[in-house]
């Protein structure tokens, strides 16, 4: 289990206890099962591409830095969070152990290569890019050159976060998970098995959470390098991505049924 990853917790920063309670119970899960070096905090101060503008973006920049900072003091866990703005990459960096560009954003050299320079001045691990649901899989390789011609020493990887199709629903290709393997023109690629069941309801984003064990289980079949989700202690109250999230139980289920995959199929 070495380099397997599992990325994880609130999809948004929320001020209340949801963050402190899901670091909580990550870090327990993970420790137990003797996995803690592979696991990433996740959560954004900010969701900059809600689709209404009355919808909950999060706390801010400055805020959200330093509650991350907390939960990594507290815990003991490395973070991986969100930028929306090239700016936001050298403060964001202070704290993060990967920074990540949206799936929106995979494309935008400015962000892209912001997010490098970052990590070249903090020393934070790399950069995880989500592939653009517009994007074929074998042309994230463009992206993740931009990464790597400005920071060598950086990790890139890559996650597969669906594909449009029609209206209000996403696909998941597991050939293009394979090719951008078979590729190997990042270091990872990871599964998002939350975003990934998304569908369009109007002014939110819906979905059934319920989807997201068959999706992982699948990604860990084909050989993936890590697992997104998102997790809440109470999905159905969560300010952002409510129908995805899954809560404490439907993720550790997830975990251990991609660790008897991986198993069985002799990726460990």
């Amino acid at each position: 289990m070495k380099d397997f990853v599992f990325i994880a917790g609130p999809c948004v920063i929320e001020e209340n206890s949801s963050l402190d309670e899901a670091a909580a119970f990550l870090k327990e899960l993970f420790e137990k099962m003797g996995l803690l070096d592979n696991f990433y905090f996740k959560a954004s101060y900010d969701k900059a591409n809600r689709t209404s503008l009355d919808s909950y973006r999060g706390v801010g920049l400055a805020r959200g830095v330093e509650m991350l900072a907390e939960v990594k003091e507290k815990y003991g866990v490395k973070i991986l969070t969100d930028i929306h703005l090239p700016q936001e990459a050298f403060i964001a960096a202070e704290v993060a152990d990967i920074l990540q560009v949206p799936a929106f954003l995979c494309r935008q050299t400015d962000i892209v290569v912001a997010a490098a320079k970052a990590c070249a001045a903090s020393g934070c691990k790399g950069v995880n890019i989500k592939k653009g649901q517009f994007m074929d899989p074998m042309d994230m390789k463009f992206s993740v050159e931009k990464v790597k011609r400005t920071n060598s020493k950086a990790e890139v990887w890559v996650t597969e976060r669906g594909t449009f199709f029609g209206y209000g629903n996403l696909v998941v290709d597991y050939k293009g998970v394979v090719r951008m393997r078979e590729a190997n023109f990042a270091d990872k690629v990871v599964f998002d098995a939350t975003h990934s069941v998304q569908q369009r309801e109007g002014k939110v984003t819906g979905g059934n959470r319920d989807y997201a064990l068959y999706l992982a289980r699948a990604a860990a079949a084909v050989g993936v390098d890590g697992i997104f989700a998102e997790v809440h202690p109470e999905p159905d109250k969560a300010l952002s991505d409510a129908k995805n999230s899954l809560n404490f139980e439907l993720y550790e289920r997830l975990v251990k049924d991609v660790l008897d995959i991986r198993r069985t199929l002799g990726f460990e």
